[in-house]
C-alpha cells in the first residue's frame, strides 16, 4: 500500500504500469473509492492500494480555517484496517498549524515537517507489526523550480530541459527535507527501509512535464514526472530492496 500525495500517486502509477507490461496478457482490476484506488491481478492474488493524502498527519478546517494538527494521524485507524492484508507500506511525506493545544499562523516548514515526521514514526513504531508488513519511506522527490540551483544562467526552470546533469552530485547539494527524514527515520525503533531516490531525482532536471502538463495543472509543472520516466527507477530499486529484505 501506498500512502502519500500526487507524488506518490506518480510511482503508484508508475509501478502498476510496468507490472501491467510484465504480464500484458493477465487479468486486472482498477477501482477507485474516495481516496482510495486498487489496482489488482485476480490471477497472481495480488492488490496495489494507493491511500491519497497530502498530508501523514490531519488536516482539519476549523472557524479560523484550515489546520494542519503535527501530533494527530486520525487516518491511521483507516491505515490499521486496510493494513490487515498488507505485506507492504510506502509512505511518503496549510493556512494555520497546530501542535497540542496551541494553534500557529505559520511555521518553518522544516521544523513542521520534523515535528509531523516524529508524530508518523511513533505511529509506526506503537501500531505496525514489524513480523507482518514491512514499511518504506519514500526519500524527497526534489522540484525543480529555479535553475539558479544547477547554475544554468539560460534556464529559469526545467522548461526545455533536454538531458539529465552531469556527475552523481546536484550542485545546490542535499534537499534540507532529506537530513530531516533521514535524523528521525534513525531514531526508529522499528525498521524502515529509506528509498533514497533524491539525488538521482536531483540529476533529472529533464524528466518533468513542464509546460506539456496535462488538464490536471496549470502552468508549468517542475514538481511532478514524466511516465515513463524518473519513478520508474524509483520502482528499480523499490523491487532490488524487496528482493533483498
Amino acid at each position: 500500500m501506498f500512502v502519500g500525495d500526487s507524488l506518490t500517486l506518480n510511482q503508484w502509477q508508475s509501478l502498476t504500469c510496468m507490472l501491467h507490461m510484465a504480464v500484458p496478457n493477465a487479468n486486472y482490476t482498477l477501482n477507485r473509492s474516495g481516496g482510495i484506488s486498487t489496482f489488482a491481478f485476480p490471477g497472481y492474488g495480488v492488490k496495489f492500494v494507493l491511500f491519497r493524502t497530502g498530508f501523514l498527519v490531519d488536516i482539519v478546517t476549523e472557524k479560523i480555517g484550515r489546520v494542519l494538527k503535527l501530533d494527530s494521524i486520525g487516518y491511521g485507524k483507516v491505515w490499521l484496517r486496510l493494513n490487515k492484508n498488507v505485506d507492504i507500506h510506502v509512505f511518503y511525506r496549510w493556512d494555520y498549524i497546530q501542535e497540542g493545544k496551541k494553534v500557529y499562523k505559520d511555521m518553518d516548514r522544516l521544523v513542521a515537517y520534523e515535528k509531523a515526521l516524529k508524530t508518523w514514526a511513533n505511529w509506526v513504531d506503537t501500531k505496525v507489526d514489524p513480523t507482518k508488513t514491512r514499511v518504506l519511506f519514500q526519500g524527497i522527490s526534489p522540484d525543480h523550480n529555479s535553475s539558479a540551483e544547477w547554475k544554468n544562467p539560460k534556464a529559469q526552470n526545467c522548461f526545455a530541459q533536454q538531458e539529465p546533469l552531469k556527475g552523481s552530485k546536484y550542485q545546490a547539494g542535499p534537499h534540507p527535507a532529506e537530513t530531516v527524514a533521514k535524523k528521525v527515520l534513525s531514531t526508529m525503533k522499528k525498521r524502515v527501509y529509506l528509498l533514497d531516490i533524491t539525488t538521482l531525482s536531483q540529476l533529472r532536471i529533464d524528466g518533468h512535464p513542464s509546460g506539456y502538463s496535462n488538464r490536471g495543472h496549470r502552468g508549468m509543472d517542475c514538481s511532478h514526472w514524466c511516465l515513463a520516466g524518473v519513478p520508474d527507477t524509483w520502482n528499480q530499486i523499490l523491487y532490488a530492496v524487496l528482493k533483498r529484505t
